[in-house]
C-alpha cells in the first residue's frame, strides 16, 4: 500500500499545489472561513467523502466510510484560518486580501488534509475502517476545537492525529515525538486603569504605562520562580492598548 500512496500522491501533486497556492491567495481570519469551508468541502465531496458543514461555526467534517469492520475510527485534524498579518512577498499567489495572509502554514496544513482525504478515498476497499477528516477553523484565537467538539465532532473518535509545518525539519521528512511538542494555549486579559497627569509632575498621576511594564516583568520573572523548571510553560503578551479617557 505504500507503493501506491506514494504513486496517488506523485499524481496529484501539481492538484495539490494549485490548492494549496489558492488557499493562499484567499485567506480568512478566525471564525469568517466561509469561502474555505465552501471550498473545502467541494474537494471533498467531488472525492466522494461524505461531508458536513458548518460543524463548529466554519468547520468542515469529511468521512471516508470504508467496508473494513474495525470499529474504531480515526480522526486526522487540521486548520484552516489565517492572521491578520499584511503579505509583502511579491508571490503570484499572493494574499489578495489586504492585511489578511496565511503566516502560520494554515494553507499547507488544510492542503496537506486534503491530499490525504483524496488518496485514502481512493484507498478505501483497503481500508481496516472508517476516517474522519476535522478541518479547523478559528486555531488562531482558541476557540475553534471547543466549537467543533460541542457539534460532536469528535463524537466515537478513538485516536485523532495532527499536525504542523515545521521549517526545521527538512523538506520531506515527517517528525513525531511522545508527548508534549507544542504548547496548549489560552488567553489572559489584564485591564490597567491609570489617570492621567502632566509629565513634568508625574507624582500627581497613576502612570498606567509604567504599571503595564512592571506587570509583565513581573510576571515573565514570576513563572522562572513558581513554575517547575521542567516543565515548560511560556508567558506572551502579544498585544498592548491603550485606551481613551474615562469618565
Amino acid at each position: 500500500m505504500l507503493t501506491r500512496i506514494k504513486h496517488l500522491a506523485e499524481t496529484l501533486a501539481p492538484r495539490l499545489i494549485e490548492i494549496r497556492r489558492h488557499l493562499h491567495s484567499h485567506p480568512e481570519l478566525s471564525g469568517q472561513e466561509h469561502q474555505t469551508s465552501a471550498y473545502v468541502a467541494g474537494v471533498l465531496s467531488s472525492s466522494g467523502l461524505h461531508i458536513r458543514e458548518t460543524v463548529g461555526k466554519t468547520g468542515v467534517v469529511g468521512e471516508v466510510q470504508a467496508p473494513g469492520q474495525d470499529p474504531r475510527l480515526l480522526a486526522i485534524r487540521t486548520d484552516m484560518d489565517a492572521l491578520p498579518i499584511q503579505e509583502a512577498t511579491g508571490l503570484s499567489y499572493a494574499s489578495r486580501r489586504p492585511g489578511i495572509m496565511h503566516a502560520c502554514g494554515h494553507d499547507v496544513h488544510t492542503t496537506v488534509g486534503l491530499g490525504t482525504a483524496m488518496i485514502l478515498a481512493q484507498l478505501r476497499e483497503e481500508l481496516p475502517g472508517k476516517i474522519r477528516f476535522l478541518f479547523q477553523p478559528a486555531e488562531e484565537i482558541s476557540q475553534g476545537a471547543k466549537w467543533m467538539i460541542q457539534d460532536g465532532a469528535m463524537e466515537n473518535v478513538s485516536a485523532i492525529l495532527s499536525l504542523h509545518v515545521f521549517p526545521s525539519i527538512p523538506a520531506g521528512s515527517v517528525a513525531v515525538r511522545y508527548g508534549a511538542l507544542t504548547a496548549a494555549a489560552d488567553n489572559i486579559e489584564i485591564t490597567i486603569v491609570g489617570e492621567s497627569g502632566h509629565g513634568a509632575r508625574p507624582h500627581e498621576a497613576i502612570d498606567a504605562i509604567w504599571i503595564a511594564a512592571q506587570v509583565i516583568t513581573s510576571l515573565q520573572q514570576a513563572i522562572s520562580r513558581t513554575q517547575n523548571p521542567l516543565r515548560p510553560v511560556v508567558l506572551t503578551f502579544g498585544q498592548i492598548k491603550g485606551a481613551g479617557h474615562r469618565m
